[in-house]
């Protein structure tokens, strides 16, 4: 009996800690509205055509905004590599913590989205 309880105790705690460290990535207005400084983020959006600039030692700085067009932004400094999909107007998914204004994204941590623009094959009558 002692064991059977002790058992579902721990998984009983694994399954809280699990759903509890899972926190869904905010958008950039998102973020402005509830960052509190110190605390790590998912933060998704789409990079903004004409903000990405290369720095010195592999930092690259560019704005994510909740959707193209959209007057809200964050810059972001990211460090680390880069993936291939990475573009202006890709969408895409960083963590990292706020530094003032600025998001500071931990290194490597770039997750590009795939844009889901499938279409059906065109049906063949015959």
């Amino acid at each position: 009996m002692v064991s059977l309880a002790i058992a579902l105790a721990l998984a009983s705690g694994l399954v809280y800690t699990s759903f509890a460290a899972s926190s869904p990535a905010l958008t950039p207005s998102q973020l402005l509205r509830q960052a509190q400084s110190g605390r790590v983020y998912q933060l998704t959006g789409t990079v903004v055509t004409g903000s990405v600039a290369d720095r010195a030692h592999g930092v690259l700085d560019f704005r994510l905004a909740d959707r193209v067009g959209d007057g809200v932004s964050v810059p972001v400094d990211y460090s680390g590599s880069v993936p291939d999909a990475f573009q202006q107007g890709r969408e895409l998914i960083v963590t990292g913590s706020m530094r003032g204004r600025t998001f500071v994204a931990q290194p490597n941590s770039m997750i590009t989205k795939c844009p889901s623009k499938y279409s059906a094959a065109p049906s063949s009558s015959a």
